[in-house]
């Protein structure tokens, strides 16, 4: 499963209460004005989405299979760590009000530190959504949650979102190992950033 960066910060307490309060009350609605905190209700949504290997295939560590008793406990242990300041499940809807997309935020308070995972609806991906969601996914974790480091991993035959993170300007770390909900594991290619790092590549785009 998850698993916190590899580079460890110096977080005093203050720190942690305040990424963990920030995670509680986060405001999903600064990603996008389609985007809501993901309920039991969107259950159906996310399976049809998820259902199509096109989406669901790249992610390790979605839950499977995609019934609505094992989603809606993903759902709800999502939900749990919210309240615990330590996740953020939110899903996103098309013009026809059908999820379209899901980002999933794990958040490490003590480190400092989170990641993302997610995934668009295919019809989605050749027209820019990721690219452009993913910058904002980054600043939204940045400076609205608060941490200071972000961790990433893709598959090694993930060539799209390779490309999606090196075009954001995360560092190559090499590879980690990530464990499937199942216990296998996957060998991934791994980068990280901070946000110092992120403010100055921001401030360069934008001079």
């Amino acid at each position: 499963m998850s698993a916190p960066p590899k580079t460890v910060l110096d977080v005093s307490s203050k720190e942690e209460a305040a990424i963990r309060d920030a995670v509680r009350r986060a405001d999903v609605s600064l990603l996008g004005p389609h985007h809501r905190i993901a309920g039991y209700g969107h259950v159906d949504g996310l399976i049809a989405l998820l259902t199509d290997p096109v989406v669901s295939e790249p992610i390790y560590d979605l839950p499977r299979p995609f019934t609505p008793d094992i989603v809606g406990q993903w759902v709800r242990d999502a939900s749990a760590r919210q309240e615990r300041g330590e996740a953020v499940l939110c899903v996103m809807f098309d013009g026809d009000g059908d999820i379209s997309g899901y980002s999933y935020f794990t958040v490490w308070p003590d480190r400092s530190a989170a990641e993302i995972a997610g995934a668009h609806r295919a019809d989605t991906q050749s027209r820019g959504v990721g690219k452009v969601g993913a910058a904002r996914s980054f600043d939204w974790m940045f400076e609205h949650l608060g941490v200071r480091l972000i961790g990433l991993t893709a598959a090694k035959n993930n060539v799209r979102s390779a490309k999606l993170i090196e075009a954001a300007g995360f560092v190559p770390k090499g590879e980690r190992s990530s464990a499937r909900p199942d216990g296998s594991v996957r060998q991934s290619d791994y980068w990280e950033m901070t946000r110092d790092q992120w403010r100055r590549l921001r401030g360069d785009a934008g001079s």
